[in-house]
């Protein structure tokens, strides 16, 4: 782990450039983020994102990472993950939202 470590503004664990990682549009592209912010996120944290959450709850109510550390499921997920290692993957645990 180097010092210059990416932190995941989610989990709070450095990301090191060889563990799985993704960008998050805080709006997404279908609901006109195109072009917008977007954060680097571990790939497992962004499939929690998405997993929760749909594309008008993140463009509405979801689309900062403080609003997103707060939403009751994701706060449980990125609890349980920070003791993890920064290269930690895993299904992701829990029921899949509704469509």
């Amino acid at each position: 782990m180097a010092l210059s470590d990416p932190i995941c503004p989610l989990c709070g664990r450095p990301i090191p450039p060889d563990v799985p990682q993704s960008l998050h549009h805080l709006i997404p592209k279908l609901k006109g983020g195109k072009g917008g912010p977007v954060v680097l996120l571990h790939h497992i944290c962004h499939r929690e994102i998405h997993a929760t959450l749909t594309e008008a709850e993140l463009a509405r109510d979801f689309n900062t990472t403080e609003a997103l550390r707060v939403h009751p499921r994701l706060a449980k997920f990125y609890k349980w993950v920070a003791k993890r290692p920064p290269g930690f993957a895993s299904k992701v645990p829990g029921a899949r939202r509704k469509r």
